[in-house]
């Protein structure tokens, strides 16, 4: 494997984080400093250890942890283990430092240059605003955007630091010790008031413009939010009361939010209490979000995990997410606005999560899906007390399409539905949509799927009158149902084939032989190609506040 020496003050080795790629790196005896730095560095490239389970006993003083989530963590933990010879080095515990004073984190790029949080007058006591601190210190360290300039990092170190929202510069890494905690202010006036997003031509939640995010960014290229499972916490409950009050004038903002950008990673970080969805990367390619922990209370209102929108080259893998809403929900715009940008959602994967979600999906497609959604490949997913495994929401008004669609390995307990699809979900933009235009949905295959506690149904297939849902495939599929039911399966306007499945699926689904398996591709997505390196660096030791 090529060994890299970038310019500045990391060295680094190349390491693909592919599934059974975690290979050993050594430590240069001799680091390099650059002559050119706002706080010098050294690099260094170490191994990064086994998985840990500790993070999935972090949780939220608002989140209670019931028997079923202590289950849900005992499951994680378990896949972890069984997982932990082929993604070491990927999960939520801190990597090992090889010298005092040093840590690590994988990037697309080592940065030539790192500061402290604290060198810009921030205090970490919970109270106080850092909102012009953290605006300041990206504001310096994006003098290293640049070609050549070798590329920042912003350390937050232990603390409890306050803040509004504020924005990433590129090539960039803003990197949280495992005791920062960033907390998002709970003073709305604090949060800028943004334009609505133009494939959705208002907010989500209100008609006009939206809150800004906590961390945000626009036309970014190699950004990067990881640490050493540091946490941001959006204090969301103050939101949710106010949403659910309807006292809020403009719709909610997120936890994360990228847009326009390319070469995104999300890594090793807990999220918690998000005032609505947690990360939302939008018109962007290249996304890159793995050993990401997200926690919020399971009737928090649209506290969404993952939400990819009009994206392309994504890949989510080695996560687990506690909402209130969707684990995963994959998007691409709303109705007619949708239809005009005509960005599709493509080229996705995920792997390993793991869900608790009692009100809403594991996976979910749409319901604005109105660029598209093609090319979605789900494996090894494990979900306890969720509403259904994969849901396809979509409606007449929405456009365009939802096809290949590969699904398979799922280990799903205590679900209402296994299998969800809604061609009527009736929530619009307003009265603008055209209502000829009928979304086609094709191409969904589901396979080697156990699920245990089923207590509503099977599966509830609602496609559209006259556009009815084509090519579902089911293989190797069970579903044990808490109590016998006449009608395991509810359909209506679909049409597929099926394999092994029990309880027999209904008439629509056996309409061919399948033989002993859906299809799911053995292509190599570009994203899974992404080179990650692991960067080592000498922790900023203290220095006055306000050195900038």
């Amino acid at each position: 494997m090529k060994e890299l020496v970038p310019s500045g003050a990391q060295q680094c080795r190349e390491e693909s984080y592919k599934l059974g790629a975690a290979p050993a790196a050594t430590i240069p005896s001799t680091p390099l400093v650059s002559p050119v730095t706002s706080r010098i560095t050294r690099g260094h490239c170490a191994r990064l250890p086994a998985p840990s389970c500790a993070a999935a006993a972090m949780a939220s003083p608002m989140l209670n942890a019931s028997p079923l989530l202590q289950l849900a963590r005992s499951v994680w933990c378990v896949l972890l283990l069984a997982a932990s010879s082929t993604v070491s080095g990927r999960h939520h515990s801190a990597p090992a430092a090889s010298r005092t004073g040093q840590s690590m984190y994988i990037s697309p790029n080592c940065r030539a240059h790192t500061a402290s949080l604290a060198d810009f007058g921030a205090v970490g006591d919970g109270t106080t605003s850092n909102t012009a601190a953290f605006r300041s210190a990206v504001d310096h360290l994006s003098q290293y955007s640049g070609e050549g300039g070798g590329g920042a990092m912003l350390y937050v170190p232990a603390g409890k630091w306050l803040t509004g929202p504020f924005n990433l510069t590129s090539h960039f890494t803003l990197f949280l010790h495992s005791d920062a905690v960033i907390l998002g202010s709970t003073d709305i006036s604090e949060w800028p008031v943004i334009d609505p997003l133009p494939s959705y031509g208002r907010g989500r939640d209100k008609v006009g413009g939206r809150y800004a995010s906590l961390i945000g960014g626009s036309n970014l290229t190699d950004v990067v939010v990881t640490g050493e499972n540091g946490t941001i916490d959006g204090q969301g409950a103050v939101w949710w009361s106010k949403f659910r009050s309807n006292k809020l004038k403009y719709t909610r903002g997120y936890l994360i939010e990228v847009l326009w950008s390319d070469t995104v990673v999300v890594s090793n970080v807990t999220l918690l209490n998000s005032p609505a969805w947690n990360i939302h990367p939008v018109y962007s390619s290249n996304i890159v979000v793995q050993g990401v922990t997200i926690l919020a209370p399971t009737r928090s209102p649209n506290t969404d995990g993952i939400n990819p929108d009009s994206c392309s080259h994504v890949r989510i893998e080695d996560c687990y997410v506690v909402s209130g809403d969707d684990c995963v929900a994959i998007k691409s715009g709303w109705d007619e606005y949708g239809i005009r940008v005509g960005m599709p959602s493509q080229h996705i994967v995920v792997r390993r999560l793991t869900c608790v979600s009692p009100t809403s999906a594991v996976i979910a497609l749409g319901s604005e899906m109105s660029g598209g959604i093609r090319d979605v490949r789900a494996e090894d997913i494990a979900a306890v007390d969720s509403e259904s495994g994969v849901r396809i929401k979509t409606a007449v008004g929405r456009g365009a399409f939802v096809r290949d669609v590969f699904v398979r390995r799922m280990t799903l307990q205590t679900m209402k539905w296994v299998f969800w699809m809604t061609g009527n979900y009736k929530s619009h933009p307003d009265d603008g949509f055209d209502p000829g235009a009928v979304p086609v949905v094709e191409g969904i295959s589901y396979q080697d799927v156990v699920a245990t506690g089923v207590y509503k149904a099977a599966a509830r297939l609602e496609g559209i009158q006259g556009a009815p849902f084509r090519g579902i495939c089911l293989a190797n599929v069970t579903a044990e149902l808490d109590k016998s039911k006449k009608y395991p399966w509810t359909c209506a306007d679909v049409e597929g084939v099926s394999a092994n499945v029990s309880p027999p699926p209904c008439e629509a689904l056996q309409q061919g032989g399948v033989d002993g398996a859906c299809p799911f591709p053995t292509d190599t997505l570009p994203i899974d190609q992404l080179v990650l390196q692991q960067c080592a660096y000498d922790v900023p030791a203290p220095a006055s506040p306000g050195k900038y």
